[in-house]
This record gives C-alpha cells, structure tokens and sequence, in this order.
C-alpha cells in the first residue's frame, strides 16, 4: 500500500500517460472509438483507489488538495485562450441561435429528468447532474470546474463519467446515422444551407495560423496560469461566499473570465495552451478517481437511463425548434455535438457533411467551453430547487 504522497503522485501520472500514450499509437483498436482515455483513466484509477493500491492518509489527501486547487483555475485559464470571441461571431446570428437553442433544450432535458425521477435518487444528486450539464454544454473541463464549485463528492463523478461516455457515444452514433437524411430533413423544416458553406469556407481562409509549440511559449503559458490561479485563490478570499457560491466557485468564475479576456490577446497565438490545459484536466481527472471507489456506484443503471430521457426531450426541443427556425440538419447535429461533445466530436459530425465545414465545428465548440460552467451552475440551482420541493 503507497503511504508517501510523491510515490502517490508518480503512480497516477505514470498511469494516466500511458493510457493517453497507447490511445495515442494505437491504430487497430477501435476501442478509444467508444471509450474516450480520459473516462479509460478515471475507471482504471477508481479501480486501484478501490482495491487499496494506496492509503488516503493525512499526507496524500493534503497534496491531492493541494494540487487539484491549483490546477483548477489554471487549466479553465489555458482551455480558453482558443475561444476567441471575434472569431466565434463569424458564425453568424443563425449558427449561433441554433447553438444556444441546443444549449437551452439541453438545460431543459435536466429540468425535465429531474422533475420526473428525482424522487428515486439521493438528496444531493443535483450536483452529479449539475456537473454532467457543464459537460453536456461545453466539455469535461467544464465539468470538473462545477464538480469543485459545487463540492461535489468525487466519489460521485463516477455517475456523471458513465453518463457522459455511454450516453454520449450512443448519440454520436446517431447524428453520423442521420448524415445522409440532410437534404430530406433540410426540405421538410424549409431550411437554406447556401450561407452555411459560403460561412464555412471564409473560416477555412481566415483560420489563423498560431506559432509552433516551443519551450519559450510552453514555459510562459505554465507559469501565467499558474500565476492566474494564485491569484484566483487570493481574490476569492475576499468575496462574499453562500451555500452554493463558495471560494471555489469564484475561482472557477474569475479563471473563466481571464481566459476569455486572454483569448483576445497575443496569448491566443502561443501555441501548447490546449496541450497544458489537457495535461491539467487529465491530471484533475485522474486525483478525483483516486478518492472514489466502485462500491459506492449503487444506482448506475438509473443514471444511465436518466442520460436517455434528458437526450430525448433534447432532441423533440431541437424537432420543434427546426420548424419554427427554419434550420439545416447540419446546424441542428453541430449544435448538439458542440455542447454534449465538444471539441473532440463536433468537428467529426462537421466533417462527415463537408471538410470545409470543420472550422465551424471547432468553433460552437469553443463556444460552449465558454458558456458551459454557467449553463451548468444556472442548471445545477434549478435542479437544486426541483430537489428542495
């Protein structure tokens, strides 16, 4: 049993990067297809944590506090220097309201689940699902920032992960599916798509080349959002702070605006930000497995099933908006993807209807990176209110 904290610190890195490394090289599995490294390292984590590879003495859990405070902040600073705002509002007022509209039916897919089943789970389930919704409208970055405002058990995080690799797999699957139905689904909600290309071909000529990753940029970019954590940590001290808006909240709060800001700057064009960020989000994935443990997974199939019932009223929300909108099957799948994938998926879906398209994408991606911890805050208090009543 590992009892010194560094030794604890190097088992968890080491096993994370190997997973990210064989995801990396690996070519003929098709298992990273369904099962994205980061959920593979929580799982595999959780597995050690469970079978008592280490002991959560005094020492490991005031490092474990010690560097996930620090991280946090840091990795929502260097995750948001890409969402540069001039770049996203070429997207257009019509791309943009059907990212939005995607964002709200998903806000309202928790509302509803919540409202129909939060009598069977437990009284603080509110917060799992709060946290799932960050992801769900943005990424999983977005997530383990609400995960740490909220106090979330990370014991709980194991529900949120199954729901946002099972379900959210089952539904990419689904949106690919529906690629060759465009121009028939195009016809029926009455949709123009000849702005949509000549958009994504502009952002396929503008898309701004940023610098190579060197030693300079990377030293920089670690050391500034290290400098912006602390000083995210000495700045919410001196706020006001309630039951549901505490020290980490604010962190959480003035990391997201200092990447926004920053986004706009020369910062912008370093490159090796997401690479950092990524390192930083694996890392925070990988201390919040080590805390829980599969035997306090009870409910996994309700929660399974929950994630289902939010997609469904998320995509008769989407029906009824294409209608009334006039929107391409494109924008409606893109949207969707870009808040419940992120990143990661929406340049996929993008591309499985034309290459020029993936700038477009890459994009509402960024966008939901920005939005996603206040759509998943403003979630979590409704979800906290349905619970209280």
């Amino acid at each position: 049993m590992i009892q010194e904290p560094f030794l604890f610190l190097a088992v968890l890195l080491t096993l994370t990067a190997s997973i990210v490394y064989v995801q990396e090289r690996s070519t003929q599995s098709r298992l990273f297809d369904y099962l994205p490294a980061i959920v593979i390292v929580y799982f595999s984590v959780m597995l050690l944590s469970t079978v008592g590879l280490w002991q959560k003495n005094s020492d490991i859990t005031a490092l474990y506090k010690t560097i996930k405070g620090a991280l946090l902040p840091a990795m929502i600073f260097l995750m948001l220097l890409h969402a540069n705002i001039k770049e996203i509002l070429k997207l257009g007022k019509k791309m943009l309201l059907t990212f939005f509209l995607a964002s709200l039916s998903i806000g309202a897919g928790f509302a509803g689940m919540f409202w129909l089943f939060h009598s069977h789970f437990a009284p603080d389930a509110w917060k799992a699902f709060g946290a799932l919704a960050g992801s769900w409208m943005g990424g999983t970055g977005n997530m383990v920032a609400i995960q740490g405002a909220l106090n979330l058990k990370d014991s709980a995080m194991g529900y949120t992960l199954l729901i946002d690799s099972i379900d959210y797999a089952i539904w990419v699957m689904v949106l690919l599916a529906l690629v060759p139905f465009a121009k028939r689904f195009n016809r029926w909600s009455g949709a123009d798509t000849t702005l949509i290309e000549k958009i994504g071909r502009a952002l396929e000529k503008e898309e701004s080349q940023r610098k190579e990753i060197g030693f300079a940029s990377l030293f920089l970019l670690l050391a500034l959002s290290l400098l912006l954590s602390a000083f995210a940590d000495k700045a919410a001290s001196m706020l006001p702070s309630s039951d549901f808006f505490g020290h980490t909240t604010w962190m959480v709060l003035i990391a997201t605006i200092a990447g926004v800001v920053g986004a706009s700057t020369p910062l912008s064009k370093l490159g090796g930000s997401s690479l950092l960020g990524n390192m930083m989000l694996y890392t925070i994935v990988a201390l919040i497995a080590s805390r829980a443990n599969f035997g306090e997974l009870t409910q996994a199939p309700l929660y399974i099933v929950a994630g289902f019932v939010i997609l469904a009223i998320h995509l008769i929300l989407m029906l009824g908006f294409a209608k009334l909108f006039k929107l391409d099957l494109f924008s409606l799948g893109v949207a969707s993807l870009a808040n419940i994938g992120g990143v990661a998926s929406a340049p996929i879906l993008a591309s499985a209807y034309s290459k020029a398209l993936i700038p477009i994408g890459v994009l509402m991606a960024m966008l939901g990176y920005i939005i996603g911890t206040f759509g998943g805050l403003m979630v979590a208090k409704v979800l906290q209110f349905i619970a209280s009543h």
